[in-house]
């Protein structure tokens, strides 16, 4: 396990969690001084490159494999009607009582079709994280989880010329103040469940850096549950799968891989404190103001081995922290509903980051440290290219990294609202 995403725990005191204050050993930049006041000018932004896209849809014909006519518009969550959240919570209901396709001599703990995701995300985290293929890989892991809800669970969200409700996402921003009240974590029949009964002893997260690299470990505020999830939608879940290190009080796997048989309840821990530190109005501001993919990069996901965890970590850490279960822990991530939520605000980002400057930004990939095939380049290994083929595994189909570079072309088809 890579030394930066080590974790420990420390006692919380009550006046943490009621602040939800961060209280690292040493000091951090504070970005959600700005939030506030971000809100506006990042909406007038995003508007712009939004109308851009469209823009360009517009000067297509009508035999174009995307045009207006044919794109399909992904909401933010809260932005759904209730009946249009109930078929997705359904649909994803649907993929935990349907059988796995991966065999059990693959993965003993894959017990659902839902699980199957959950095993090809543990079997290439090393690759498919702080590496070239990272943003590519998870447009077309989103894509295949669409299209297995649509296809084999009779979910009907994903129409042309109707607002595609399939990939659906979570405005970071939106919310941040007060994440565990969202439609999201609110805990009602159209959400992705609540929050974690509330554990006043729950521990604080430390990051842990590595000998050789200067600095103090990262302290990480915890949220404002900690336990196990008691209402809504996915409040009798079982976890099946990972962890891939056990915290706290999380069992460790009885496969070194994570991929064996580890049932358990789902947990949580939302709050505020993570989501404004690094997921606020303002990161989303200075997302889109990066010249290049590597500062992007840099911003999104963090400087390796230091405590800036960027939007990616931070999004995954606002969910649960200590016990990395599944929030907290990379590799059995999709094991939590929000999820894919999470991923799908990732690309959102990333298609309007892109759409800035397509011609460089569709075909660009990282030449730095997360540019290679490898995580963070350990062991070294060549530079992703454009031909690079992305595996899925049990989940789908495969696909190359230069079909993943934009989502008006090759075989996507559709804009974020």
């Amino acid at each position: 396990m890579r030394a930066s995403l080590i974790t420990t725990c420390l006692a919380a005191t009550l006046a943490n969690v009621a602040s939800g204050a961060a209280i690292s050993k040493h000091e951090l930049l504070d970005a959600s001084n700005d939030h506030e006041s971000a809100k506006e000018p990042v909406k007038k932004l995003i508007a712009e490159i939004q109308q851009g896209l469209i823009d360009e849809l517009s000067k297509r014909g009508p035999d174009a494999a995307c045009n207006l006519d044919k794109v399909v518009y992904r909401r933010e969550y809260g932005d759904l009607t209730r009946e249009e959240r109930l078929d997705y919570v359904r649909a994803m209901q649907c993929m935990m009582d349907a059988p796995a396709k991966t065999p059990a001599s693959v993965s003993p703990g894959a017990k659902n079709r839902f699980d199957d995701f959950v095993v090809t995300h543990i079997q290439q985290t090393f690759t498919a994280h702080y590496s070239g293929n990272f943003q590519a890989w998870h447009r077309w892991f989103m894509h295949s989880w669409e299209k297995a809800l649509r296809d084999e669970c009779g979910y009907k969200g994903y129409q042309p010329k109707l607002i595609g409700r399939t990939k659906q996402y979570w405005d970071w921003s939106k919310y941040a103040e007060a994440p565990q009240d969202s439609p999201i974590f609110n805990g009602e029949d159209d959400s992705m469940g609540g929050n974690g009964e509330y554990l006043p002893d729950f521990p604080n997260s430390v990051i842990v850096l590595p000998e050789g690299v200067t600095g103090d470990d990262i302290e990480l505020p915890r949220g404002l549950g900690g336990g196990l999830v008691t209402k809504g939608p996915f409040a009798n879940m079982t976890v099946n799968l990972g962890p891939y290190a056990a915290l706290h009080d999380t069992a460790p796997n009885p496969q070194a891989d994570g991929l064996g048989y580890n049932p358990r309840p789902l947990k949580r821990d939302v709050g505020p404190a993570m989501n404004m530190r690094y997921a606020n109005a303002s990161t989303l501001w200075n997302l889109l103001h990066k010249p290049n993919i590597k500062e992007y990069r840099l911003l999104l996901e963090g400087p390796f081995n230091t405590g800036e965890i960027g939007p990616h970590g931070g999004g995954h850490y606002t969910i649960n922290l200590c016990s990395g279960d599944p929030g907290g822990d990379f590799w059995t991530a999709p094991a939590e509903p929000a999820f894919y939520l999470h991923h799908g605000m990732m690309d959102r980002m990333w298609s309007l980051w892109q759409a800035i400057d397509p011609e460089t930004r569709h075909v660009d990939l990282d030449a730095g440290a997360y540019g290679h095939r490898t995580w963070n380049n350990e062991p070294p290994s060549p530079l992703t290219s454009l031909d690079d083929t992305i595996d899925m595994g049990y989940v789908g189909e495969g696909s190359v990294i230069r079909e993943q570079m934009s989502t008006i072309d090759g075989p996507h088809c559709y804009l974020y609202k």
